[in-house]
C-alpha cells in the first residue's frame, strides 16, 4: 500500500474528509466523506499521525491525467497507457506542499507521535525521517527556522515536549557548527537533543500543563530520566554509544572546560546548557517565558558563576537577542528579531508596534546598528499584546 503522511493542518473539524485516513500500517481509521468530529479520541489520532493512500490525493490524480494525456498525444500503445498508473506510483512521492509555518507544525505533530508512542518495529525509520527533515529545513532557512521555533515555543505549552525537543535539535546543530564539532559528534548531539526526554515525554507534557509544583511521585519519575531515556532508546534499536551516552549524561555534566572531557561528556555538557536555555524561552502553566536576552545571560555563566564555554557558544550562535524574541527599540517601537546580525547585540528587527503603541500595517525592518533603532530592552512574550502574523515576517 503506497501511503504518504497527511499534514494535520489540512484536517478541519466539522468538515467532510476528502480522503480516507489511515494509520502508519494502512489500517483504515476514518473513511472518506465522513465528517471529522472534535473529540479526545480524534485529537489523539491526529497526534499519532495519519496517512492517506497516494492514489487518492488530488495531486496524484492530476499527475496521472497529465501523464495519460501525454501518452495519448504521442500515440502510445494501449498497454503503455494502462501501465501509466503503476509507473507513476513508483516515480512520484506525492505530498501536499506546505509553507514553512505549516511544515514545522506538521513536524511537531510527528515529533509528538514519535516521542510519546515509540514502537520498536518502526521507531528508527520514523525518528530518522523527523531528524533529517528538520535539519534539512533548518539549513535551508536558518534564521527563519529559529524565528519560527523560538516564537512558537514561547507562545504555548501544549505539546511542550515536542516543541522543546525540536528547538533543542536545531540549537544543537547550529551550536555544533559554531564549535566546529566533527560530523559524527554533531550527528550524535542532534539525535540526543531530539530524544533526550523520550523516557518522560508524557510526564513532561503533564508538568507543563499543571499549575501546581511537581508531586513527590513526579519528582521520583524525573530522577534519572537520562538513564531511562537511554535504556528505552537502546530497546528501540539505537546502537550508537555516543548518542546513548550523551542522553544518559545530559543532566549530569557539570561546569568546567569542554576540551578535557570525553566526547560523550563534551556533548552532554553542551546539551545540558541548550536544554536549560530552551526551557527558559518556553512558558508552562505555572511560569512565564523569559525574554530572549535573559535566557542568554542565564547560560552565559555556569553554576559557579564563571563564564561557561557551552553557554558562550549558544550566545555566539544566536546572539543575545535570538530570532523570534521580542525587543523594544530606542525610538519606542516594539518588534521581533527576524535575522541574526554581525554582532551578538545588533540583529535585524521587524518593527510591529509604532512609537504610539499602535500596530503597524506591515512589519518594518530596522537596523539596530543605528543609534535611533538600537535595542533598548528585551521583552518577554507576554508583554506583546498583538497577534503576530508570522507569514509577513517570513517574507522579510
Amino acid at each position: 500500500m503506497d501511503l504518504i503522511p497527511f499534514p494535520p493542518v489540512a484536517l478541519r473539524f466539522g468538515q467532510e474528509l476528502p480522503y480516507s485516513v489511515r494509520d502508519a500500517e494502512g489500517k483504515l481509521l476514518i473513511a472518506k466523506g465522513h465528517v471529522l468530529l472534535d473529540s479526545p479520541q480524534v485529537r489523539q489520532m491526529i497526534v499519532r499521525g495519519v496517512w492517506v493512500q497516494a492514489h487518492e490525493t488530488k495531486e496524484y490524480q492530476k499527475a496521472l491525467a497529465h501523464k495519460m494525456d501525454t501518452l495519448m498525444h504521442q500515440g502510445a500503445a494501449l498497454g503503455a497507457i494502462i501501465k501509466a498508473e503503476a509507473e507513476l506510483k513508483t516515480e512520484r512521492q506525492v505530498r501536499p506542499e506546505l509553507g514553512p509555518q505549516a511544515a514545522w507544525a506538521d513536524l511537531r505533530v510527528h515529533a509528538a507521535s514519535v516521542l510519546r508512542e515509540p514502537r520498536v518495529e518502526d521507531f528508527k525509520a520514523r525518528f530518522q525521517h523527523l531528524h533529517n527533515e528538520s535539519l534539512e529545513r533548518l539549513l535551508r532557512q536558518p534564521d527563519a527556522t529559529l524565528m519560527l521555533l523560538i516564537f512558537d515555543a514561547s507562545m504555548d505549552f501544549n505539546q511542550y515536549s515536542a516543541r522543546h525537543a525540536m528547538l533543542c535539535q536545531v540549537l544543537a546543530e547550529l551550536c555544533g557548527r559554531q564549535l566546529g564539532l566533527p560530523d559524527e559528534q554533531r550527528l550524535a548531539l542532534t539525535q540526543a537533543a531530539l530524544s533526550m526526554n523520550i523516557g518522560i515525554t508524557a510526564l513532561q507534557d503533564r508538568l507543563a500543563a499543571q499549575q501546581d509544583p511537581p508531586s513527590e511521585a513526579q519528582r521520583r519519575d524525573l530522577m534519572g530520566h537520562g538513564d531511562r531515556s537511554a535504556e528505552l532508546l537502546h530497546s528501540l534499536g539505537v546502537r550508537s554509544e555516543l548518542w546513548l551516552q550523551t542522553v544518559r549524561l545530559h543532566h549530569e555534566a557539570g561546569p568546567g572546560p569542554l576540551a578535557e572531557r570525553s566526547p560523550a561528556e563534551h556533548l552532554a555538557r553542551l546539551l545540558r546548557r541548550i536544554d536549560s536555555f530552551a526551557a527558559r524561552l518556553s512558558p508552562r502553566r505555572s511560569r512565564l517565558a523569559l525574554p530572549g536576552a535573559s535566557a542568554g545571560r542565564s547560560v552565559y555563566l555556569d553554576e559557579l558563576r564563571q563564564p561557561d564555554e557551552a553557554g558562550v557558544a549558544i550566545v555566539k550562535t544566536l546572539g543575545l537577542y535570538p530570532p523570534g524574541s521580542l525587543v523594544r527599540l530606542a525610538n519606542g517601537e516594539v518588534g521581533m528579531v527576524f535575522k541574526r546580525g554581525h554582532s551578538a547585540t545588533e540583529p535585524m528587527v521587524a518593527a510591529l508596534l509604532g512609537k504610539s503603541g499602535n500596530p503597524l500595517s506591515e512589519p518594518v525592518p530596522r537596523d539596530t546598528r543605528l543609534a535611533t533603532q538600537a535595542i533598548a530592552a528585551s521583552l518577554a512574550p507576554h508583554e506583546m499584546k498583538l497577534l503576530v502574523t508570522m507569514e509577513k515576517l517570513l517574507r522579510l
